[in-house]
């Protein structure tokens, strides 16, 4: 077993999405298994037209077995991903088999527990369809009532046997945390087994449809959480870490990869269009300020104005460990970034609670933790913690291209799977002891400008982090004028690959809310790597970190907040992220003066009678 597979059960209702959305978490695979359980033996035209319109969108990558032997077609391949579509056609199936909708009486749990056996022995990346118990469409009657209370056992021995569980409504996805309580079904009450109309196996079989249409449209499989609703606050403010789990052989080429394309600027003769918009809105022009320059940022960089509202916002968080931080550059101990990093992942972290407010999915993805974590955590993981860069190189020439090939990827897959807005977060302790260097390094200033508290460290701590700062700048000075050697030297695996990721976005047109400290100075060498990625650019908060501002300055950018924070994690660029939202949506929906049958101004000279 290769340990990165990741077997993800995706649930929803009917033409929610999910089997498309299932789809596009194999879609970087060469080769995909598709095992349909529908029946095409039906007499209902229309669920026969879906089944054909689902193959017809699958392509050649497919092999389409149409199966109820589902565990025993599981165990024929492990090792290759497969896409099992759904639960409630083969459930159905297995009914008609048993005899069990007149009789009521029926036992699947053998025949269960050996599907979850078949799923927890695949080798290869798995996604398994099903509807959400309540969800679909179930007559009221008693075989509809054991269809249900079936499949909710169904349903959770499934989610039990994955690594991951996603709810699609709407187009929307929410990844589910794993639940501590007793997931089975509550027996139906005795009112609830009474007698009613009886619904054929095919009616049953019928309105349990098993994907969205051929034709879902691409924000169908939008990987951001569903908007806050009534109910536990939990359930309302978090937003459970996404996977960006890869097969080994999909692992990027790690060669020439400080090597970029020319950066192609934002349109300018958009962001012209995009200012006399501005002008003919109702309201006097600049009156709206830093918005009003946002809007039309966003407007160039996305080619066309108005602009098209941001839908798809996705937050990465690199981690990484420090060798530097076993010398007491920080407030807090080594071992807390793997504990962090399982926070992120379980919804519990601040970037999650801000990200659900702003509608934004959060991945979380180990590059250099000092621990073993979950295997769809660390795909690109370089190393164990980088090495002290006071005394010599943080990591490798060889180790540096495999991050930078890495953020490069990983902005790939957000970029080709619909995200329209990119954010780079970081978790690890002591990391703004790299990034300071980087900033001090990179623009010549002395240790005590630029160092700050990071984590809250005292005055000795203090001493110790400028001290370390000295050091690292003192081998930095060396190699400022060779990027790529100079993140080898003192920036570490994940702030490396905070580099390649948002210079790749800039290449891929793609905008960015920058973080705090450490991700900007990343973003300082990115620059350097791919000339003029920062037109791509908006700086999120002002962090208290004094090395921040000088960053911000080098760059020639200005932040949107002030907030006094020094969190990081991504959680200054996704409090700005509703204001960039909402400086697109002044863009395109507000009325102009022309619309409104407002007048507007009057630039004329009034007739004024001079005495």
């Amino acid at each position: 077993m290769t340990g990165r597979a990741v077997r993800t059960l995706v649930l929803g209702g009917v033409r929610s999405g999910k089997s498309a959305y299932g789809e596009s978490l194999l879609g970087s695979h060469r080769q995909v298994r598709y095992l349909a359980t529908g029946s095409r033996t039906s007499t209902d035209a229309e669920w026969l037209a879906r089944i054909a319109a689902h193959r017809e969108r699958r392509d050649d990558r497919h092999i389409t077995i149409e199966t109820t032997d589902l565990a025993g077609e599981l165990r024929a391949a492990p090792d290759i991903p497969v896409i099992v579509d759904d639960l409630g056609s083969w459930l159905t199936a297995r009914v008609d088999a048993l005899g069990g909708w007149e009789s009521g009486d029926v036992d699947l749990d053998p025949e269960i527990a050996d599907l979850c056996d078949a799923l927890r022995g695949m080798n290869a990346d798995t996604v398994v369809i099903s509807s959400e118990v309540g969800l679909s469409l179930v007559s009221s009657t008693p075989a509809g009532r054991l269809f249900q209370d079936l499949l909710g056992t169904l349903n959770a021995a499934v989610a039990q046997a994955c690594d991951r569980v996603s709810l699609v409504i709407a187009g929307r996805v929410l990844d589910l945390p794993r639940g501590e309580f007793d997931a089975s079904p509550v027996p139906p009450t005795a009112a609830e087994q009474a007698p009613n109309d009886r619904t054929s196996n095919d009616q049953t079989s019928n309105n349990q449809a098993e994907e969205a249409p051929a034709n879902a449209p691409e924000t169908a499989i939008a990987a951001t959480p569903a908007p806050g609703t009534a109910g536990p606050p939990a359930a309302r403010t978090r937003v459970a870490a996404t996977p960006v789990a890869a097969d080994a052989s999909d692992l990027p080429d790690p060669t020439d990869a400080e090597i970029f394309p020319a950066v192609t600027p934002p349109d300018e003769a958009v962001a012209f269009t995009a200012r006399e918009r501005q002008n003919s809105l109702t309201k006097p022009p600049g009156s709206l300020g830093r918005l009003e320059e946002i809007g039309v940022w966003i407007a160039a960089c996305q080619g066309q104005c108005p602009p098209a509202p941001i839908v798809k916002p996705a937050v990465v968080v690199f981690a990484g460990d420090h060798g530097v931080a076993r010398g007491g550059v920080s407030a807090f101990p080594p071992e807390v970034t793997a504990q962090m990093v399982a926070n992120i992942e379980h919804g519990g972290a601040a970037v999650n609670v801000l990200a659900a407010r702003a509608g934004a999915s959060v991945t979380v993805v180990d590059m250099s933790v000092d621990a073993d974590t979950a295997p769809h955590l660390s795909t690109y993981k370089v190393r164990r913690s980088s090495e002290d860069l006071r005394t010599t190189d943080a990591i490798t020439i060889a180790e540096a291209r495999a991050a930078l090939a890495a953020g490069r990827a990983i902005a790939d897959r957000l970029v080709d799977s619909g995200s329209d807005l990119l954010i780079a977060g970081e978790m690890g302790i002591g990391n703004t002891t790299p990034a300071t260097v980087l900033v001090g390094a990179l623009t010549r200033r002395e240790p005590v400008e630029i160092v700050g508290r990071g984590t809250g460290v005292d005055d000795h701590g203090w001493m110790r982090k400028t001290a370390a700062i000295r050091d690292g700048m003192r081998r930095a000075r060396k190699v400022v004028h060779d990027p790529l050697a100079l993140l080898a030297a003192v920036g570490g695996a994940d702030l490396t690959a905070v580099a390649g990721f948002l210079a790749q976005a800039a290449v891929r047109r793609t905008p960015v809310i920058l973080d705090g400290l450490v991700i900007t100075a990343a973003a300082m060498v990115a620059d350097a790597l791919a000339p003029g990625a920062t037109r791509w650019w908006i700086a999120g908060h002002r962090s208290v970190e004094p090395a921040h501002q000088i960053a911000l300055d080098h760059l020639d950018l200005k932040p949107v907040l002030e907030m006094s924070m020094r969190l990081g994690e991504g959680s200054g660029a996704v409090l700005a992220l509703p204001i960039v939202q909402s400086a697109v949506d002044i863009m395109t929906s507000m009325a102009t003066f022309d619309e409104a049958g407002v007048a507007g101004r009057d630039d004329s000279p009034a007739d004024v009678e001079i005495p």
